[in-house]
């Protein structure tokens, strides 16, 4: 059995480790890739084949100060829709690129809020989309919604235009905690906007909360979660609060003091985590929840749970391709980042030219650490004929890397010819045994607590 002490000896209470949505993660791309690569990515996405999109809007009319994510504050709409504007160009551009037959998987506007958008700017975008790819059958058409931003003439327009899934950020209903970081919401105000989206008939509602914010306590996060389960969502993310003032200056707005401890983090997850649990939802790696009939679900209980820059996914393909200002694309080649100020990448649109300034080209040994990685964070184990099947590795060079993992980690693990397992116990390391895999200098700033 693993307890708090062993816990702490192994690191979970001040490693600083990746999330993992990616592997290598985002501090380690450079430049080598460029327009002319990322073209020709696109070029060799198989003809028919499907792909996923995502649509960055940077844009906040407010800036919360607990995100890290890169966003700008605006107080009118005219930067919006020039961006708008912007974005149609990008994908008519993309449109010229991709094969014969291709279609859409899914489809994903995150920021900043992409419900500042007005009705008229959404259904502009919806049609330049559906000019470039048609939906595959079942696609997902996900859409991140501020309820302090959102209308009913702005969500029957993404209804319209085929969202399916709505996916609402809430963070702590708690006022004093609202306060302390920037982002008032009250629970009614958010309820409105579920019962809104309900009634446009959205197939689907995702809702984020987080745990370790300022003045946070068992009590309090409690409360959250019970107010947010009166809403039903079929699917929870539990993020663990990174702060990172050094590297998202506005985080210097919080009281570094009123944070809780590392062994108190672990409390608020475990005590979100049981509520979750009691109301009959599926523990979907090691912060995601959702209800039985949700992809999320189906996707891990089938062995098809994977991991991106979103997080936990049930996509199976290939390919994602981001657009707008700091977008990452991913494709089996490697990955490529547009340009990260909204006024470079639109020059370069303007020029008539993707925007990307960086990326990774994958070596082989990437490959096989990605998806080690990966099995690790979508399902605790690492089946050993998969990996020897699928990367020519032999099974006695991976049965050693098994072996010198579970030493780190005083043979918690589970280690035979079948592969590699973290009991139960051992799952709040499990961010921290990933790492154990990942090739790169782990001292690129950015990463956040292992809890």
């Amino acid at each position: 059995m693993v307890d708090r002490t062993q816990l702490a000896r192994l690191g979970l209470f001040d490693a600083k480790v990746p999330r993992y949505t990616s592997y290598p993660t985002a501090p380690h791309f450079a430049g080598g890739v460029g327009p002319d690569t990322f073209t020709n990515w696109i070029e060799s996405v198989p003809e028919y084949g499907e792909v996923s999109l995502y649509l960055h809007v940077p844009f906040c009319r407010r800036l919360c100060w607990f995100c890290a994510c890169r966003t700008q504050g605006t107080s009118t709409l005219s930067p919006v829709e020039a961006y708008v504007g912007t974005l149609i160009d990008e994908l008519k551009m993309l449109r010229k690129h991709l094969p014969r037959g291709v279609k859409l998987s899914r489809l994903h506007w995150g920021g900043g809020t992409p419900t500042l958008l007005s009705p008229d700017m959404m259904t502009r975008l919806i049609a330049a989309i559906r000019e470039t790819a048609d939906f595959a059958d079942n696609a997902e058409f996900s859409v991140e919604i501020d309820p302090n931003e959102i209308d009913e003439d702005r969500l029957k327009a993404l209804a319209a235009g085929g969202m399916n899934r709505a996916s609402i950020g809430v963070q702590d209903f708690d006022e004093q905690i609202q306060d302390t970081i920037g982002r008032p919401q009250g629970f009614e105000l958010t309820k409105q906007a579920v019962e809104m989206i309900r009634a446009t008939g959205v197939a689907s509602l995702n809702a984020d909360i987080l745990f370790g914010l300022p003045h946070q306590t068992k009590a309090k996060i409690t409360e959250t979660v019970q107010k947010l389960l009166s809403f039903s969502p079929d699917r929870v993310a539990l993020y663990g609060y990174a702060h990172v003032p050094w590297m998202a200056k506005r985080q210097q707005l919080i009281p570094s003091d009123a944070l809780p401890t590392p062994d108190e983090r672990l409390a608020l997850f475990e005590t979100a985590r049981r509520l979750f649990m009691w109301d009959s939802y599926q523990e979907i790696g090691i912060d995601h929840f959702a209800t039985k009939s949700d992809g999320l679900a189906i996707a891990q209980k089938t062995g098809r749970l994977r991991r991106n820059f979103q997080g936990y996914t049930d996509d199976t393909a290939d390919v994602l391709i981001g657009l707008g200002a700091s977008s990452i694309s991913k494709f089996p080649q490697g990955f490529a980042q547009n340009a990260p100020s909204t006024s470079a990448h639109t020059g370069k649109i303007r020029e008539g030219s993707f925007s990307t300034s960086r990326g990774h080209a994958f070596s082989e040994e990437d490959k096989l650490r990605a998806r080690l990685i990966e099995a690790i964070m979508c399902d605790f184990a690492i089946d050993a004929q998969e990996i020897t099947r699928d990367f020519g590795i032999p099974q006695g060079k991976l049965m050693d890397m098994f072996r010198a993992a579970n030493a780190q980690f005083e043979n918690i693990l589970r280690v035979d010819e079948t592969g590699l397992f973290i009991p139960k116990e051992g799952r709040p390391l499990t961010r921290l045994i990933a790492r154990s895999f990942d090739a790169y200098d782990l001292s690129k700033a950015g990463h956040s607590s292992a809890i």
